[in-house]
C-alpha cells in the first residue's frame, strides 16, 4: 500500500485549499460517497441493458468483478438476474451492502456479495457469465491480467462467455484529447470537476475528481491512473489465454462510446 498517486493537478488543488483537503483514491471510504453520488450521471442502467442482452437466457448466475458501489449490479437485479457481485474495496462494497439492504428482498435474495481481488480469486463454483464492466480492465497493469484471464477461466463452465467492456477507440472518429476537463452534477445536486491527463509514452490516463464548490469543506480530491489499453490489445491477450473473441458489441451509454470483448472458454461439448 502506497498511497493514492500525487497528479499535478491534485498538487495544485491541495496548495490552493489548505487544511480543508483530503487526497484519497477512487476506492477509499472518503470517495465511495462521490461515486454513489455521481452514480445517476454514470450510465449504468444503460449498460446494464446492454451486457444483459449478450447473456444467454440459460447462463444463470452472473458473476461480476470489480462490482464495486453496484452500479451494474443494481440494474441486473433489476433485470431479474442472479449475480455474484466481487469487489476488492472494503470502502465500495460496504456502500453496494447497504443499498441492498434498502432494496427489494428479492433483489436481496438473488446477490451474493464477495470480497476479493478479481485478479486472483477462488469461489467454488462455476457460472454461465463473467462481467467486468468498462475502464476495470485499465486498472490492471501487464502483470496483473494474466491473473485476471486465468481466474475468470477457472469459474467459467465450458462454452461460457467472459463479457469485457472497454472504451472504444474507434467510434467517434476522432483521437482522445491528451488533457480534458468536464463538470458532472451528482444526485444530490452538488456539482464536480473530473480532469483527465494522458501520458502517450508512459500509456497512462491520470484521473482528478473534485468538488466544482472551491470553498468545501472538507474537499476531497479523488485519483487514480489507469492504463491506455486498446481493444485488440485485449483480445490478442484473451485468445492466449485460452478464450475464443467471438464478438465485439457496442455498449450503450450516455458517458463514453463503449464495447464488449464477448469471449468464450471452451465449448459446450466439452461439458460431456
Amino acid at each position: 500500500m502506497h498511497g493514492p498517486i500525487r497528479p499535478a493537478r491534485a498538487d495544485t488543488l491541495l496548495a490552493s485549499v489548505g487544511e480543508r483537503g483530503i487526497l484519497c483514491d477512487f476506492y477509499d471510504e472518503n470517495a465511495s460517497e462521490i461515486f454513489r453520488d455521481l452514480e445517476a450521471d454514470a450510465g449504468g442502467t444503460e449498460e446494464a441493458h446492454g451486457f444483459a442482452a449478450l447473456v444467454r437466457p440459460e447462463s444463470g448466475a452472473i458473476l461480476e468483478l470489480g462490482a464495486g458501489t453496484g452500479r451494474l449490479t443494481i440494474p441486473l437485479l433489476e433485470l431479474g438476474w442472479e449475480v455474484t457481485a466481487l469487489e476488492l474495496s472494503t470502502a465500495m462494497l460496504t456502500t453496494l451492502r447497504t443499498r441492498l439492504a434498502d432494496a427489494p428482498a428479492d433483489l436481496r435474495d438473488r446477490c451474493t456479495l464477495v470480497h476479493a481481488d478479481m485478479t486472483a480469486f477462488k469461489l467454488g463454483e462455476r457460472f454461465g457469465t463473467a462481467i467486468l464492466s468498462p475502464s476495470t480492465i485499465d486498472l490492471l497493469d501487464d502483470a496483473d491480467r494474466p491473473g485476471l484471464y486465468s481466474s475468470v477461466r477457472e469459474h467459467l463452465r465450458p462454452g461460457g462467455r467472459f463479457l469485457l467492456g472497454m472504451a472504444n477507440p474507434d467510434a467517434s472518429g476522432r483521437q482522445e484529447p491528451l488533457e480534458r476537463t468536464q463538470e458532472f452534477t451528482g444526485r444530490s445536486g452538488r456539482r464536480y470537476v473530473l480532469h483527465a491527463k494522458v501520458y502517450p509514452s508512459e500509456e497512462i490516463r491520470d484521473v482528478t475528481i473534485h468538488p466544482a464548490d472551491e470553498s468545501a469543506d472538507p474537499f476531497v480530491i479523488c485519483v487514480n491512473r489507469f492504463r491506455v489499453i486498446t481493444p485488440d490489445q485485449i483480445a490478442r491477450e484473451l485468445e492466449q489465454a485460452g478464450f475464443d473473441v467471438v464478438a465485439r458489441t457496442p455498449l450503450p451509454g450516455v458517458r463514453n462510446h463503449e464495447l464488449v470483448l464477448e469471449a468464450q472458454w471452451g465449448s459446450v461439448e466439452d461439458a460431456h
